[in-house]
């Protein structure tokens, strides 16, 4: 009786193991290979945009488990986290062009999937305008920080926007500890979070070398940065990274590159807000950079980026899924 009582036990260890591993989706259909992209979720599906060169839109069905092509935005957008708000989908912090001197995008663009439309929201102020920055929607305002003026050439910058939706306006906060750009920002627990990236600095020769180690935190509630202590650095330095909440006060870094290897980090690593510290790793199976990872139902879902170091030929269509707890 003992040893199956045992054996039944095991059973369920290796079912939650199992539960906690990513998985690559086999879907109805495929999006197109893509990096330098975004992922966003709105309603029931997820929209996949922008990316090296001319790049359709691509939305997957949850319900149906189905990739469809939905047509085409403004311009090839890259190098950017969109974010969704009211059930449309914003683009700010992009960039356009070619390497090394990539330009950022003047204006904040809004997407609405429902009638499959783009219309230009508001002009981001001539002096602030970046790439490859970090993008946030709270309490009905947007938020750009950091990011990277000149492509990945130079001018890495610690600027933190505000703009209100509501009043159509921009408003200039306090610098970031750290500059960093090719991250990507999130908010947990009224708290935004600036993890991963680099400084690219082609003019050196540096592009990939210059990784930022630290966590920078913005708290709403005082208007105030601060740096954790470096005990919660990053445990993996990479830029090109994905950041993504996980319930009230944890969230993960996902994928990236470093030039401390060829191929793309496969590392998804967790850090708990209320625990402080770094409490867990989950490996992709495709290690992946330049795509953005979003939660539906309790799932991480990542899509699409690329799975060597700067991308070139590389370019990936699988979608992967991570179920939480």
């Amino acid at each position: 009786m003992i040893k199956w009582v045992f054996f039944f036990v095991f059973q369920l260890h290796c079912l939650a193991l199992i539960a906690q591993q990513w998985q690559i989706l086999q879907t109805n259909g495929l999006p197109g290979n893509r990096h330098e992209c975004a992922v966003v979720v709105v309603k029931d599906a997820l929209y996949v945009l922008g990316g090296r060169g001319k790049r359709p839109i691509n939305k997957y069905t949850f319900s149906t488990n189905t990739w469809d092509s939905i047509g085409n935005a403004p311009l090839q957008f890259n190098h950017f986290q969109a974010v969704a708000y009211k059930n449309e989908i914003y683009v700010a912090g992009a960039m356009v062009g070619a390497y090394p001197h990539e330009t950022p995008v003047a204006e904040l663009w809004a997407y609405n999937p429902a009638t499959n439309s783009w219309r230009i929201e508001t002009i981001i102020p001539e002096n602030r305008r970046r790439g490859a920055a970090g993008c946030v929607v709270h309490n009905n305002k947007l938020y750009l920080v950091a990011g990277i003026t000149d492509g990945h050439f130079n001018g890495h910058v610690s600027w933190l926007d505000e703009y209100d939706f509501k009043t159509k306006r921009w408003k200039q906060l306090s610098d970031a500890p750290h500059v960093r750009d090719h991250f990507q920002a999130i908010i947990v627990n009224n708290k935004l979070y600036a993890v991963g990236g680099r400084k690219s600095s082609a003019v050196i020769k540096k592009v990939f070398e210059l990784t930022v180690p630290e966590v920078d935190v913005y708290d709403f509630k005082t208007n105030t940065w601060n740096t954790l202590d470096s005990s919660n650095n990053i445990p993996t330095l990479r830029a090109g990274c994905s950041s993504v909440p996980i319930g009230k006060y944890s969230f993960m870094v996902v994928g990236g590159e470093s030039v401390k290897q060829k191929d793309a980090h496969s590392e998804a690593e967790v850090f708990d807000t209320k625990q402080m510290k770094w409490t867990k790793n989950y490996l992709l199976m495709q290690g992946r950079h330049g795509t953005q990872a979003q939660q539906y139902n309790n799932k991480i879902y990542i899509v699409a980026g690329a799975k060597s170091r700067g991308g070139g030929n590389n370019e990936l269509n699988s979608l992967e899924c991570l179920q939480l707890k």
